[in-house]
């Protein structure tokens, strides 16, 4: 006969879910699902109450869960509520930065990551020209001729491009990892302006890489598939050379402290 199974290796403890986690998950979901969308307003907290059959301190706890993945915000007073916010990248991105900072991984490593995620997204707008892709980069290239002498906004608009052609490289989960490196470059970036913005070098530096933005763009509408690929990978390679400047590429990020 064979033996028999012993409660204990089988049984482990379950965790009953506090009431404030089941609230918040059903409002999550609505949010997730689109049923709650950015900016509305959730019912007052009576109404709220009464629907879940919760006390306030319980809904206020619910409330708090969402506030810390800020999926609303809470304003407290006679003309306070919650309103909902949509999920973005923001708060995924500040958390991998952490991540990313605890593991001691340097920019080098971030730009090197960038290059491997953009290269496919790059090769599938130039295979395949989305009209909607193609308008938003033609004005990106107006925007950025408008700042043109602007180093700040000039390089904020660069990187827009490189967000524009993830949006549309086909895979969503790609295009989140994206926004969590663009989020870390944009620190960088901002420390780098602040730093060699202003300089003669570094503005022809960044008129530069808009030529390169203006060729690539050209080629794909050309259907220069394979010639706008190449540039684009040679225009990454150079890149963190360029704004690199005084700063070891092997340095650990630390933008986020």
């Amino acid at each position: 006969m064979p033996d028999a199974v012993r409660v204990v290796d089988v049984a482990a403890p379950v965790k009953v879910p506090k009431t404030a986690e089941l609230v918040a998950t059903q409002l999550r979901n609505q949010i997730i699902r689109g049923e709650l969308r950015e900016g509305d307003a959730l019912p007052p907290e009576s109404a709220l109450m009464e629907q879940f059959g919760v006390s306030r301190p319980t809904l206020r706890e619910a409330f708090r869960v969402l506030e810390s993945e800020a999926l609303i915000s809470v304003r407290r007073g006679a003309r306070g509520g919650a309103r909902v916010h949509a999920p973005d990248g923001d708060v995924a991105a500040r958390y991998a930065g952490l991540v990313l900072q605890f593991r001691g991984t340097t920019l080098a490593d971030v730009y090197a990551a960038r290059k491997v995620l953009e290269l496919p997204a790059v090769e599938r707008v130039a295979r395949e020209r989305p009209r909607d892709a193609l308008a938003e980069l033609e004005q990106n290239l107006a925007d950025a001729t408008a700042h043109i002498d602007e180093p700040g906004a000039l390089i904020r608009i660069q990187e827009q491009f490189h967000e524009v052609l993830m949006r549309h490289g086909g895979n969503q989960t790609l295009a989140t990892f994206s926004e969590m490196l663009y989020h870390i470059i944009e620190l960088h970036n901002a420390v780098y302006v602040a730093r060699w913005g202003g300089a003669p070098t570094e503005r022809s530096g960044a008129k530069r890489g808009e030529r390169t933005h203006e060729k690539f763009l050209e080629q794909v509408i050309a259907g220069d598939v394979e010639g706008a690929v190449e540039l684009w990978s040679r225009h990454l390679d150079a890149a963190p050379d360029h704004i690199f400047r005084e700063t070891d590429p092997r340095t650990v990020l630390d933008l986020l402290s």
